[in-house]
């Protein structure tokens, strides 16, 4: 198992968010949901597709303006199968950009079509994008999420793990405030990290808090963001 020489222990940081969010039970009602294997491997691939795609026009974008406009996402890409969203001719793309509905961005369009091609690409391979998704380890998590960015149209960086999340998969989602306790907790890491070294020191965090503690990688990440003052 990875250890870090003088790393905080959990306790502390649990104990910490514990104190600024109310309790235990305060604490526990703002735990992301976590699917089973079972239940993630069932999941659909055109819902993927949805997941990305809403990410992806999230990110650097209010995140409510999506949401409220999302029926008419799911109206103007047929509610996302993969296979048809393929067959869109670049005539079909360019009215879609220009589709008052949506968001109106060309790249972030075709961004869905190229996230389109790479869900059948994975689904080849493993069944259905979900299952891929839901035999990865939680102990590699950042080699899920290199899948993603090398695999997928602007699914690098929090795009991706936010996807993972939204989804119900376990993982932690590197926010400025996780980045932040990572920093605290004695990590040798920059406020933004992205080389392999840093990536594997924060793997190596997540995987030596789960063993201390058994919860979920994804529950540990946001205790870590709660453990900051508000």
């Amino acid at each position: 198992m990875f250890y870090t020489a003088g790393m905080e222990k959990f306790t502390a940081i649990y104990a910490r968010a514990c104190e600024r969010k109310g309790g235990e039970r305060a604490l526990a009602r703002l735990m992301p949901a976590v699917k089973s294997s079972r239940v993630l491997s069932a999941s659909k691939n055109d819902r993927w597709l949805a997941e990305m795609t809403r990410c992806v026009f999230q990110a650097g974008f209010v995140w409510r303006v999506v949401d409220n406009k999302w029926d008419e996402f799911e109206e103007v890409f047929f509610n996302f199968p993969p296979d048809r969203i393929l067959m869109l001719s670049p005539d079909q793309i360019d009215r879609i950009s220009q589709n008052p509905k949506i968001i109106r961005n060309r790249q972030k369009v075709l961004s869905v079509q190229h996230n389109a091609q790479y869900i059948l690409d994975v689904s080849k391979e493993h069944g259905s994008f979900g299952k891929m998704v839901s035999r990865w380890p939680s102990d590699d998590l950042i080699g899920l999420f290199a899948h993603l960015k090398r695999g997928g149209s602007r699914l690098g960086g929090m795009s991706g793990q936010r996807v993972l999340r939204n989804m119900g998969k376990d993982t932690f989602v590197l926010t400025g405030d996780v980045v932040c306790c990572l920093r605290r907790a004695g990590l040798d890491i920059k406020p933004n990290p992205t080389t392999q070294r840093e990536l594997k020191l924060i793997q190596g965090a997540f995987n030596e808090w789960h063993a201390q503690s058994e919860l979920p990688y994804s529950h540990i990440s946001r205790i870590c963001a709660c453990s900051l003052d508000d």
